[in-house]
């Protein structure tokens, strides 16, 4: 089954254990082993940023002509949920996945934030195995198959905000999650926006990414009126 998953990726691993290890939701982690660090969490975040750097490189050598935040919405658009979710049905991740009762029960090999959330994890083993030059194969293949170069098909409300403020000079945004709740396979977690200090908006998500767009969407309506 993981060759399998090997030949849809195009790429072979010398250490296996880090695509199972890709493959393990924390739900099944912490029903099996009662430890999340065994998740793929912590691949997760590497991919995260693996995949951040590989698509501002790619945008910044093909579209010399788009300024720095025309840029930073492409690149906002390629990696987001919806993008990186098709990437994962396309290799058929989700039935790959190592999912905890609840979760399997819930339709986790379906639900879009835990493919997403999969697939950056397995470029990030991709990375630990064989280098950028292999978690670039990966990414030319899945994620740079359709570039958004004139309408993009999600807002990034977080750079639109970081934008608007940045009108003015000395201006501190940040994020910070105050709290989350529900089950493994149905989390929700909350985030506040703060603008110098003082909380501009609030919002919620399954993830803490999606709580932050929806902060940032919420600052926005009550900042900038008519900017949305």
């Amino acid at each position: 089954m993981i060759k399998d998953l090997e030949a849809a990726i195009g790429y072979r691993f010398q250490n296996i254990t880090l695509l199972q290890n890709a493959l393990t939701h924390s739900s099944y982690a912490n029903e099996r082993w009662h430890n999340s660090l065994l998740s793929n969490e912590r691949l997760e975040f590497l991919g995260d940023s693996v995949l951040g750097m590989l698509v501002a490189e790619y945008l910044y050598r093909n579209f010399p002509n788009r300024p720095e935040g025309e840029l930073t919405r492409m690149r906002a658009d390629m990696v987001c949920e919806q993008t990186l979710a098709a990437a994962a049905n396309r290799i058929g991740l989700g039935n790959h996945l190592l999912l905890g009762h609840g979760e399997e029960q819930g339709g986790g090999r379906n639900r879009n934030s835990i493919l997403a959330d999969a697939m950056e994890s397995v470029i990030a083993a991709c990375f630990l195995d064989g280098g950028l030059d292999a978690a670039l194969k990966v990414v030319q293949q899945f994620i740079l198959v359709e570039v958004p170069v004139t309408k993009l098909h999600n807002a990034d409300y977080k750079t639109q905000l970081q934008e608007l403020v940045q009108q003015k000079k000395n201006q501190v945004l940040s994020y910070s999650l105050v709290g989350q709740s529900g089950p493994d396979h149905d989390k929700q977690f909350d985030v506040e926006v703060t603008l110098n200090g003082k909380v501009v908006g609030s919002g919620i998500g399954s993830s803490k990414k999606r709580a932050e767009q929806d902060a940032a969407r919420a600052a926005i309506e009550k900042l900038f009126p008519g900017h949305l």
